[in-house]
């Protein structure tokens, strides 16, 4: 999913506590009555571990006439992962994959090379207003494997294993944690887990279940340090810290990250790559049209962007 840039808050994101290296306050926009905020990439972080991208949609209550319409549009060198709270989005990409993203299942698209795809609200669904809550993130995927194939895997809520003790719930997306371990398929070193505090409960993070290791709160507010974060907040940690995240009147938050790419990542529009060279084929590729269609959604699609910088 893409969605149309804002500028950084002015007020800081750096925060003088020891365990926490950053503090992001993401950017916030409004695309048709859909509230989305964007933590990565910033002017402080670009990435923590492969997570290159990472935005909050919602939750909102859309109209039938707001319904969410990405048309199509293209990737390269990347996965797209798309994982909801409430809501339903219809995806559908160049390799023919058409599938209704449901709450909880994990929709983790390759692009590699190159894929197309669009999401959209269901069309059987837009005669109600519709919920939508979520999270869009992006993968860079590493340097040998930037050019595979694309691919797209679904893995339904019910897969992916859940701990639960003493005041704690631990759905794990992607990567190990606590001893369990996703089922969903990884290109690098990556830790994506659900997680949710009662009030008055805490977890703890040992500083070896990722080389880079960030959490972004959703709902509630967490204390870690000695410090109080509300909702929508990124901390990235510093590393080599074992972190316990309190949460006195409960929370629901993301712990993200993995191990740190060896090289640099450019980011275009949807195009992200080590090499600003394969950015401009890209670029050409998709001004020129020689990018797959995407079957049942072939009338529109995004056109490229005029005059929009390179982020590095």
């Amino acid at each position: 999913m893409s969605f149309s840039p804002c500028p950084d808050p002015k007020i800081g994101d750096l925060v003088a506590i020891d365990a926490i290296e950053t503090l992001i306050i993401p950017r916030t926009s409004d695309i048709g009555g859909l509230e989305v905020r964007r933590a990565l990439p910033s002017a402080k972080r670009r990435l923590v571990g492969p997570f290159i991208f990472f935005d909050r949609m919602g939750p909102a209550i859309l109209r039938p006439t707001d319904a969410l319409d990405v048309r199509p549009h293209p990737h390269i060198g990347l996965s797209t992962v798309t994982y909801l709270f409430d809501g339903n989005i219809r995806h559908r990409d160049s390799l023919g994959t058409e599938m209704v993203i449901k709450p909880g299942d994990v929709n983790l698209m390759t692009a590699g090379r190159g894929i197309v795809h669009s999401e959209r609200s269901p069309e059987e669904l837009r005669t109600e207003p519709l919920p939508i809550s979520g999270l869009q993130t992006w993968l860079a995927l590493p340097d040998h494997l930037e050019e595979i194939n694309p691919a797209f895997a679904n893995t339904g809520v019910g897969e992916l294993p859940v701990l639960r003790d003493a005041g704690m719930e631990a759905r794990i997306v992607m990567g190990k944690f606590h001893g369990a371990g996703s089922p969903v398929k990884q290109h690098a070193e990556t830790l994506y887990v659900d997680i949710r505090l009662d009030p008055g409960s805490h977890i703890q993070l040992p500083a070896n279940i990722a080389e880079e290791r960030a959490i972004y709160t959703l709902d509630g507010s967490v204390e870690v340090a000695g410090e109080n974060f509300p909702a929508d907040r990124l901390l990235v940690f510093r590393a080599g810290d074992e972190i316990i995240v309190h949460a006195a009147q409960g929370a629901h938050f993301m712990l993200f990250g993995g191990a740190a790419l060896p090289s640099k990542r450019y980011i275009w529009w949807n195009f992200v790559s080590s090499s600003q060279e394969r950015i401009e084929q890209a670029k050409e590729e998709w001004r020129t049209g020689r990018f797959d269609i995407v079957p049942g959604d072939e009338e529109e699609f995004i056109p490229l962007p005029e005059n929009r910088p390179m982020e590095r």
